[in-house]
């Protein structure tokens, strides 16, 4: 579904993204792990268009998108949930849902609704609520339940753990699960390691913007020198 091919990205004269190959196939939850400042948000914005590359390509379902705007690849459906939440504190959840839903002209949006209020039902419950009053957790649920309702074949997830406490994490995960059993494809950048290679299928750790190393996930949390860097063990 997604090849990143020597990809590269910076800014000015720091080039965060040095040549990166990563793949996702259809069905796949995936992870990209690193410390903080190691590229991981850079790629994810690379992916979605907000960051310029510099070099390389990315392919979404064989078609080259590296040149296409944010907004033509939302059109294909590619979803980015972004650090630090950034939903709309003024408006309701419901009205921050409901933009989700913008490129689809609000088409099938009850339906859309009930799927995620049957995923984060607390959001259902405050649906009247301001988005600003939430808490963090709440919010990282609504900012996930947004792009969700673009309808995305491809769901990019930049840190949805951060700064949340382990229970919501575990409720956050727990999600990602039910989204892919449901025919979604989750790219999930985390620096929470342990967390995000626990629900994946592959893996991928980039240092300083390099992939260091990449397998299957369940032998990367196991690899020694992924334990000894990245789990604390």
């Amino acid at each position: 579904m997604l090849t990143i091919e020597n990809l590269t990205s910076g800014y000015g004269r720091i080039e965060a993204v040095k040549g990166v190959d990563i793949h996702v196939e259809k069905g796949e939850i995936v992870t990209l792990v690193g410390a903080n400042g190691a590229g991981k948000t850079t790629l994810l914005r690379a992916i979605s268009g907000v960051q310029p590359i510099t070099g390389g390509r990315i392919l979404f379902e064989g078609e080259d998108i590296s040149r296409l705007k944010p907004h033509q690849r939302v059109a294909r459906a590619i979803a980015q949930v972004p650090e630090g939440r950034q939903v709309f504190g003024p408006l309701t959840i419901e009205d921050n849902l409901r933009l989700g839903a913008y490129r689809r002209n609000g088409k099938n949006s009850a339906r859309y609704l009930e799927r995620i209020y049957s995923i984060f039902p607390v959001l259902k419950a405050r649906r009247n609520s301001i988005a600003g009053g939430l808490s963090g957790g709440q919010q990282q649920m609504l900012a996930i339940g947004r792009a969700l309702m673009s309808g995305p074949k491809l769901l990019l997830l930049d840190e949805p753990s951060m700064g949340l406490a382990p229970i919501l994490v575990d409720q956050i995960l727990e999600a990602v699960k039910v989204m892919r059993a449901e025919g979604a494809t989750v790219f999930l950048v985390e620096q929470n390691a342990f967390a995000a290679l626990s629900i994946a299928d592959r893996g991928y750790v980039i240092e300083t913007g390099k992939i260091a190393f990449s397998g299957n996930a369940r032998d990367l949390l196991e690899d020694e020198r992924v334990k000894s860097a990245y789990l604390g063990l």
